[in-house]
């Protein structure tokens, strides 16, 4: 997709729509894990395979955030045509995952049961919650394969076919799910032996398709190599990414120990309601990776009078998103809880958090876009900085002080931590946009 010319938000949409579905697919597929295992295993299982959701994200998102380098670099190279320094940087990408890859894995399988006795993961699912956390780190390698190639593919504007790739692997994933649980009682051993050979499917997909394009981001095996410029340069962006990703997974991952402190009940309930709310989020997200390939790209190609533009229509596509899907999951939570379990108590718990989460969201989505609007100009340590003073700081500030008290010391008082957050840290992303703009335009003349 040519991002540099035409209608802004024509292409903003039609790159961002099956991104969307990408994502929320990935998310149904996940949910299903939930389903099923809250269905035909119990609220013990369903509270073990949710409790180590923080866990997983606090893992990955170090190398994530690399992805996002990736994909800042290939935007800028593809943007300007400069196809020698876009190949190095896409080979460079694609090794970079496979080590990452088996760094979480050795991670994964060696620290769980230490990590999450720190977390105060409850008695009655702590050896579940080791076994599936074991299990699904296996598949990691995988994992970051495919993520790292959709990452590539969207700075070139391809997000059909990572679509398509996730769409067929996501349908093996759900029969999985239901042969392995159902059929064979594996419990949640058999929800993270699914999603392990789903997402085998899914990395082998996006390979192959990297080897077939014959320019732009083709792909040799053989020239897998690791080029020290490009490498460099992928660290300048992508590891402030990756200390911003770890920053707010640490953040959730102390408040998923808060959480846990309420009992299983309780942790059910979150783990359900934080699976929907996945899809609010996903939705909205993809506008903030459209604000980085966009951005990046018409940075590349020198068209710097559409980059205010583009901003300001990934902000008023976000907030629509973020507002009407945000409240219309809170209207049918329990509906949509009701998927997940059976449980009145584990329900209730559930929709206190929807109630405080999700009408608030579109704040974290505005958020989000000011930060890849940010990125997309090159600026990546800005965003992490005002990312660790105002989200991380200040949820660590209110549960180490304020939720101590005891007439704060209640799950939705953790919870308005959220939105607090995401206003405050939104508002100061706005103002660092502002001034960056205006240094650039300095320098360039525009």
């Amino acid at each position: 997709m040519d991002m540099c010319s035409g209608s802004i938000l024509k292409k903003l949409l039609l790159f961002s729509l099956p991104l969307m579905l990408s994502s929320l697919l990935q998310l149904l597929f996940n949910a299903a894990d939930i389903i099923v295992v809250g269905r035909f295993a119990g609220d013990n299982s369903l509270a073990a395979v949710g409790s180590t959701s923080s866990l997983i994200n606090l893992l990955t998102n170090f190398f994530m955030g690399l992805s996002v380098g990736a994909n800042v670099l290939v935007a800028r190279y593809f943007g300007a045509k400069q196809q020698k320094d876009l190949t190095e940087t896409v080979h460079t990408a694609m090794m970079l995952s496979i080590c990452s890859g088996i760094i979480l894995t050795v991670i994964g399988i060696i620290g769980a049961p230490l990590i999450l006795a720190r977390m105060q993961t409850p008695d009655e699912v702590f050896p579940l919650s080791v076994l599936y956390l074991r299990i699904y780190f296996i598949g990691m390698t995988t994992m970051m394969l495919y993520n790292f190639g959709s990452a590539i593919l969207r700075a070139v504007g391809d997000t059909r076919r990572p679509l398509y790739y996730l769409s067929l692997a996501g349908v093996i994933n759900v029969l999985l799910n239901l042969l392995f649980v159902i059929v064979l009682h594996m419990d949640v051993a058999g929800v993270a032996t699914a999603t392990a050979i789903s997402q085998c499917i899914s990395a082998f997909l996006i390979i192959r398709c990297m080897i077939n394009i014959k320019d732009s981001i083709h792909l040799e095996l053989s020239g897998l190599h690791i080029y020290p410029d490009k490498f460099k340069r992928i660290l300048q962006i992508g590891l402030p990414a990756s200390v911003q990703g770890i920053l707010f997974s640490f953040s959730n991952v102390i408040i998923q120990s808060s959480v846990n402190s309420f009992g299983a009940i309780t942790v059910a309930g979150n783990s359900a309601a934080a699976n929907i709310e996945g899809f609010v989020y996903v939705a909205m997200n993809a506008f903030h990776q459209a604000a980085i390939s966009f951005t990046s790209q018409n940075i590349g190609a020198a068209k710097y009078e559409r980059v205010n533009k583009i901003a300001y229509t990934a902000e008023l596509c976000v907030l629509t998103v973020g507002v009407v899907l945000g409240n219309l999951v809170t209207f049918f939570g329990r509906p949509l809880l009701g998927l997940y379990t059976s449980s009145a108590t584990v329900m209730e718990a559930g929709m206190k958090r929807l109630r405080v989460v999700c009408r608030t969201y579109a704040f974290c989505g505005m958020m989000d876009v000011m930060v890849g609007s940010l990125r997309g100009l090159g600026y990546s340590v800005m965003p992490m900085i005002v990312s660790l003073i105002g989200a991380c700081g200040l949820r660590l500030l209110w549960i180490f002080t304020f939720f101590q008290m005891e007439q704060f010391h209640t799950v939705t008082s953790l919870y308005l931590t959220y939105p607090v957050s995401w206003f405050i840290t939104f508002m100061t992303h706005v103002i660092c946009f502002v001034i960056v703009r205006r240094k650039l335009a300095m320098k360039w003349g525009k």
